[in-house]
């Protein structure tokens, strides 16, 4: 890998952090830069505008997202214990959550909210998640509503982030996901 392939993953990985503390409305060309110790004069050689920046950092949060659980798939032979990792993922992540609310739910709030025009590009990191779990719980015999269930799945997790964040309750967070936990245990 090159120098220039180092300071674009500098640069995305910086943004990525900082979209998430401060959001992409509060993050400046100057915060990413400093963040990412490149100087400014030298970014524009990577990224000409904000929004190139927004889409390299979705591309790269769907690509981890989708390494994760393919990863998860070729850890786990159970597709329930792969689903009860991904609740795990809500207890992992409690003190971001309580402090900043999901990666993928905070920013597709924050960009619906500004019309964005990369909107529905950050959707697509749901529709990553929504389509593992789907595939999940067809493994489990769950074929007729699958769908149904993931995206309910997915909705509880993200209503249990946006609690945690909103009250700052770790504690509400490990109960749901105990709760969550039981409910796959019961499909």
């Amino acid at each position: 890998m090159g120098k220039g392939d180092i300071n674009r993953q500098k640069i995305v990985a910086a943004a990525d952090d900082l979209f998430y503390r401060q959001g992409y409305v509060h993050t400046s060309f100057s915060d990413i830069a400093d963040a990412a110790g490149i100087p400014r004069g030298n970014f524009y050689y990577y990224f000409k505008t904000k929004d190139e920046i927004l889409a390299a950092v979705i591309d790269q949060r769907a690509h981890h997202l989708a390494e994760t659980l393919a990863a998860w798939e070729a850890e786990l032979a159970d597709p329930r214990d792969r689903l009860r990792r991904y609740v795990d993922m809500l207890t992992a992540e409690q003190e971001h959550i309580a402090q900043y609310g999901c990666p993928m739910g905070s920013l597709c709030t924050e960009l619906a909210k500004l019309r964005h025009a990369l909107q529905s590009d950050a959707a697509r990191m749901f529709e990553v998640v929504r389509a593992w779990l789907e595939r999940q719980l067809k493994a489990l015999g769950r074929a007729r509503d699958a769908r149904q269930l993931a995206l309910h799945l997915l909705a509880r997790g993200q209503g249990i982030a946006l609690i945690t964040n909103a009250y700052r309750d770790r504690a509400f967070l490990q109960r749901e996901a105990r709760e969550l936990k039981r409910w796959l245990d019961a499909l």
